[in-house]
């Protein structure tokens, strides 16, 4: 299995928003629901992070409840893919 780096997290990320007409920040602190980034989002987000990597990635909603800024995603999809 290989590994994104975060800035190709981010990127992935950014096109999750695109997708939707909406920008991603640059500040990994930027709130998720202030930029409109839902549940819906992180999970194509997992899926296209998936795709990119051949492999599943495996989380549980209640390690997603504590996600609340970009950063958060980021760490959050970085440590799954170390797991």
């Amino acid at each position: 299995m290989s590994e994104l780096t975060r800035d190709q997290i981010r990127d992935l990320m950014g096109e999750v928003m695109k997708a939707q007409g909406k920008v991603l920040p640059s500040d990994d602190s930027a709130d998720l629901r202030e930029i409109g980034f839902r549940s819906l989002d992180f999970s194509e987000l997992a899926l296209r992070v998936e795709d990119e990597i051949g492999d599943e990635l495996n989380f549980d909603a209640p390690g997603l409840r504590q996600i609340a800024k970009v950063g958060d995603v980021l760490d959050f999809i970085e440590q799954l893919q170390s797991a």
